[in-house]
């Protein structure tokens, strides 16, 4: 089976416009870099470190959501999520996305594309081009999302369409 294909579109580009713009970074890789060995799914499964800033007055809380596009799939495939991440937590060090882990009250890490609620390593099909992992994180005008860990990301999203104040991504890729 070939793997060639368009180049699938940045998971923000189409989405409606965020009032302001959050800087999000990482100090395990640089924006448009390789994410480390150690993110792969079997390699580690490691979740990078991430750090965000410029949140507006009035955030409460953040949306957190690591999707990669380029999976060779109908709509890219989500490999993190986190709704309800509390406005002081600015940051999630090196392997936060491992299960049953804690982010704040209120925060609920929600299904990825593998069914798990946790980080699902980077898992390119071998040969296939460079995937590119963006990290999005959303400022929120609100601390009460009304959604569980039950919720799918794709619900997560929408329900806090209404709410966003500011949102910004860093953008890692990873190739076997």
């Amino acid at each position: 089976m070939s793997l060639e294909r368009t180049l699938a579109p940045h998971p923000t580009e189409n989405l409606p416009a965020a009032p302001a713009e959050l800087t999000v970074t990482s100090t395990d890789f640089t924006d448009g870099g390789p994410l480390p060995e150690s993110a792969g799914f079997g390699f580690g499964n490691t979740s990078p470190q991430l750090s965000w800033s410029g949140a507006p007055e009035g955030t409460r809380s953040y949306l957190l959501v690591c999707h990669d596009p380029d999976a060779p799939i109908v709509g890219g495939f989500t490999h993190w999520a986190i709704v309800g991440l509390p406005a002081e937590v600015t940051e999630l060090a090196t392997g936060a996305g491992s299960y049953g882990s804690q982010h704040g009250e209120g925060s609920a890490t929600l299904a990825n594309d593998f069914g798990t609620k946790d980080w699902a390593g980077c898992a390119p099909p071998e040969g296939d081009v460079a995937h590119r992992y963006v990290f999005t994180v959303w400022a929120l005008d609100t601390d009460n999302t009304g959604l569980d860990s039950s919720a799918s990301v794709a619900k997560a999203q929408f329900q806090t369409l209404g709410n966003v104040l500011a949102r910004g991504s860093v953008t890692g890729t990873y190739q076997l």
